[in-house]
Parts: structure tokens; C-alpha cells; sequence
């Protein structure tokens, strides 16, 4: 008769052999895939800090080539060294500095004032039907009009001071950010907000708890654009109203260039004006908005 003792044991251990194998298997994936993903992180990484550097030096290298084949006199077209060496010489004179920093104060400003107009609004027409109804072709037609066609106006209404240049920068921010946190408001799921009317939220426990969490990925969106409309507005208004009383900044920098037809102080502050607004994206709004998709599960963490 056959030993069904042996039998049960060698198969026990050909189970156990197999539950060994799978799981030293299974390890190796794991370690495979982390591994894996670790050098996709730090290859993502790099490509991050460097892709930035690498558009420049191309553009830099396109631009030399441009100089050295001499498609145009340097009149016209500065190499970089004499753009670089005239913002040097603004460094030096004591304006480039105070000039950004001038105008960067000014954006801050009115970007903040854009906020605090433009959240109510967003709010009221997001959450009323009938609000939108009528208030947003308006809004949509403001954030269309070119921001620069408001200067000549604001000058008239507020002569040459901060006013009309805040006034500029408020009609060009003001309905990006509105319509950014209406779109948001439209991509809230129904059921959040029919939880909240359960759960008893009303009022601005509503807007702070559900409403803004919940279109924050759409308000986020209208917020960067409402910054950069608000870069562009002040530029546009600093390089037209233009007086001693308003003090430095960079739209004025740019516009000495012209009269003075140095090409090099021209191209040097259209490469700060650039460069502020693009720390601004970096520093600012890309942390926020890389921690919003990984907080949503978009991104790996």
C-alpha cells in the first residue's frame, strides 16, 4: 500500500517550495519597479533643472550665431555680451535694481487687490445662475480687451500716478482670476455640494470648506494667468504713463531705451521683464500647483 504520509509531506513541501519561489519572485519585481521608479525620479529631476538651462544656452548660441554671420548691425541687433553689458551699466548706475523691485512691488499690489475683487465676484457668479447669466459676457469681455487699450483712459481719470497704474493692472487681472474660479466652481462634483447642504454647511462655512477645495484645481489655473495678465498690464502701463512722481521701474527702463534707440537697453529689459515673471511662475505658482496634483493622486509623491 502507498505511504499517504509521504505523499502529504513532499507535496506540503513542493507547496512551500512554490510559496518561496513566488515570494522571492515577487521581491525581485518590487525591487525591479522601485528601483525603476527611483531612477525615473532622478531622471525627471535632472531633466527639471537642466531643461531650463538648456533652452537658454540654445537660444544664447542662436543668437551669437545671428551676430557672428552678421545678419544685422549691432544697432539692430545687440550680441549678448553688449545687452549684458548694459545692464551692467543699469546695475551700476543704481536703476536696475530699484527698478525691478519697484515694479514688482506694484505687480504684488495689484495682484492682491485683484484677489479681493475678484474672489467675491468669481464666488457670486459661480454660485448664482442668474448672476452669470448676465455679469459674464462682461466678465469674458474684459479678459479679452487688451489690457494696454485701458491706459490712455486711466490716465485721463487719474492722471500720472500709482492709481492709473493699479487701475490697469486691476482690469487686466481681475477677470482671469473671476473666470478661473467660476470654471472651477463648475468642476466640482454635484455631490459635494448636495453633502455639504446635508451636512449643514451653509454660508461661508460652504465656500470655505466645500466651494474653494473643490475648484481649487480650476482657480489655481485662473490665479497664474491672473498674475500673468497683471505682469503684462503693469508693463504696459509703466511704458506709457510715464513721470518722475511714479519712480523707477522697468517698463520705464525699457521705454529710455527706445527714446535713446539703445537696442542693448531695450533687449536687456525685455530679458529682466521675462526673467521676474518666470521667478515668479517657478518660485510661486509651480510649488503650489505641483503639491495640488500630488496631493490629488495625479502625480507619484
Amino acid at each position: 500500500m502507498p505511504n499517504f504520509e509521504h505523499i502529504d509531506i513532499d507535496i506540503a513541501l513542493e507547496a512551500k517550495k512554490r510559496q518561496e519561489d513566488l515570494a522571492a519572485m515577487s521581491a525581485g519585481l518590487d525591487a525591479l519597479e522601485t528601483s525603476s521608479k527611483q531612477k525615473g525620479s532622478r531622471s525627471k529631476a535632472l531633466l527639471k533643472a537642466f531643461a531650463p538651462l538648456a533652452a537658454v544656452a540654445i537660444v544664447l548660441a542662436l543668437w551669437q550665431l545671428a551676430i557672428v554671420l552678421k545678419l544685422q548691425p549691432d544697432y539692430i541687433l545687440p550680441s549678448p555680451a553688449q545687452v549684458f553689458a548694459s545692464l551692467v551699466d543699469q546695475f551700476n548706475q543704481g536703476l536696475l535694481v530699484p527698478s525691478a523691485i519697484n515694479s514688482l512691488r506694484r505687480g504684488v499690489q495689484g495682484f492682491a487687490i485683484s484677489l479681493l475683487i475678484a474672489v467675491p465676484v468669481g464666488l457670486a457668479l459661480g454660485l448664482n445662475p442668474t448672476l452669470r447669466a448676465i455679469a459674464r459676457p462682461l466678465l469674458t469681455g474684459l479678459q479679452q480687451l487688451p489690457s494696454v487699450a485701458w491706459v490712455p483712459a486711466a490716465i485721463i481719470w487719474f492722471g500720472l500716478s500709482d492709481a492709473t497704474i493699479f487701475a490697469v493692472v486691476l482690469l487686466g487681472a481681475v477677470p482671469s482670476i473671476a473666470n478661473g474660479l467660476i470654471s472651477g466652481i463648475d468642476q466640482i462634483p454635484p455631490i459635494y455640494l448636495r453633502a455639504g447642504k446635508v451636512l449643514g454647511a451653509k454660508g461661508f462655512k460652504n465656500i470655505y470648506h466645500i466651494v474653494i477645495p473643490g475648484a481649487w484645481p480650476g482657480f489655481l489655473g485662473g490665479l497664474e494667468q491672473g498674475w500673468a495678465f497683471a505682469w503684462r498690464s503693469l508693463m504696459a502701463a509703466e511704458l506709457i504713463a510715464v513721470a518722475p512722481s511714479l519712480g523707477p521701474g522697468l517698463g520705464l527702463m525699457l521705454d529710455t531705451g527706445r527714446q535713446l534707440g539703445d537696442m542693448s537697453l531695450v533687449l536687456g529689459s525685455i530679458i529682466t521683464i521675462m526673467i521676474v515673471g518666470v521667478l515668479i511662475e517657478r518660485l510661486v505658482f509651480s510649488p503650489i500647483r505641483q503639491r495640488t496634483l500630488r496631493n490629488r493622486g495625479l502625480i507619484g509623491r
